[in-house]
């Protein structure tokens, strides 16, 4: 497995191959696995610094990474090769594809956003201005010409990629760690300061906030929030080393896995539900059960058996 703290963790979509994970590790790496079974596909090096995100492309063709050694990088995520090094000015922690895959948009501690033409990689990208500190989430929207971004500036904001002007501007008490969009695509989970909240893709209507103080620890509030595909649930974690699931509808706490051996960095549901992964600064990534307590109405009480855990192993 990983051997430094695990920065971030995605499942593809369903694609022709099956369903994908992506880690991205301060260890200078990012892995790919089988997102059903957790197995090692495959590792890619060549970064000279921590990689702090990993995104993979729609047909999980291709991945990004974004580095501390003020690079990213486009890699075949079926041979390994490197494709391409893109240079900053700075770290980068985020980035995202396209739908067509064409596009690649980065950001970092710069605050500047860079527009890559992939098919173009030797023309200089357009820089994009406006948040004022560190860029940790790009995220393409279902709009195709749209993708937001999150930032420790306490702003989420939505950016045309036509003319790269700001077209919406969301603000929080905190820093945003963290935005996933739902597999339905109707819905956006963002973890901002202490705060998990969910907004509407086509309004931008916030629906339900739900303030989570207990995960407030080690200088971290909710690093990473995500929703279940059928909406039952949402699993948030932080800085206190655990990983929480709650009811979407009420906010309910509904179970507390214990297992990380420090915080919490990313947590991410499968395309199915069935499961979800957490992975954190113990170098760790872990995939749990998701016991749906629909049924009885029931949530799983201090006596009963845990969510079962897989840490992942390569």
């Amino acid at each position: 497995g990983h051997s430094r703290p695990v920065a971030g963790i995605e499942f593809s979509d369903v694609t022709e191959d099956g369903v994908f994970l992506i880690s991205a590790c301060h260890d200078k790496t990012a892995m790919l696995r089988s997102g059903e079974t957790g197995d090692w596909i495959g590792t890619f090096e060549g970064h000279k610094g921590a990689v702090w995100g990993a995104a993979l492309n729609a047909p999980a063709t291709r991945v990004a990474t974004c580095s501390g050694d003020f690079s990213a990088k486009v890699w075949d995520a079926i041979t390994g090769d490197e494709l391409l090094e893109l240079k900053h000015r700075h770290i980068v922690r985020a980035a995202d594809w396209s739908a067509d895959s064409n596009t690649l948009v980065t950001g970092g501690k710069e605050a500047k956003l860079r527009i890559f033409d992939i098919n173009q990689p030797e023309s200089e990208p357009r820089i994009v201005t406006g948040h004022t500190n560190t860029i940790k989430v790009v995220r393409f929207l279902p709009q195709p010409t749209t993708f937001l971004t999150g930032s420790e500036d306490k702003s989420v904001r939505v950016w045309d990629v036509r003319t790269d002007a700001e077209v919406k501007r969301i603000d929080f008490e905190g820093g945003v760690s963290s935005v996933e969009l739902s597999r339905d695509q109707k819905m956006l989970t963002v973890a901002a300061g202490t705060e998990v909240s969910f907004w509407e893709t086509q309004t931008y209507q916030c629906i339900k906030r739900f303030n989570l103080p207990v995960i407030e620890a080690n200088g971290y509030g909710v690093n990473s929030a995500t929703l279940h595909p059928e909406h039952k649930a949402f699993v948030a974690g932080g800085g206190n080393f655990w990983v929480y699931v709650h009811d979407y509808e009420t906010g309910k706490e509904l179970q507390c896995n214990k297992g990380h051996h420090g915080p919490v960095y990313g947590v991410r549901f499968t395309p199915d539900g069935k499961t979800y992964a957490s992975g954190g600064d113990d170098g760790t990534i872990r995939i749990w059960t998701f016991a749906d307590g629909s049924g009885d109405g029931e949530a799983a009480d201090e006596g009963a058996p845990p969510a079962a855990a897989a840490t992942v192993e390569s």
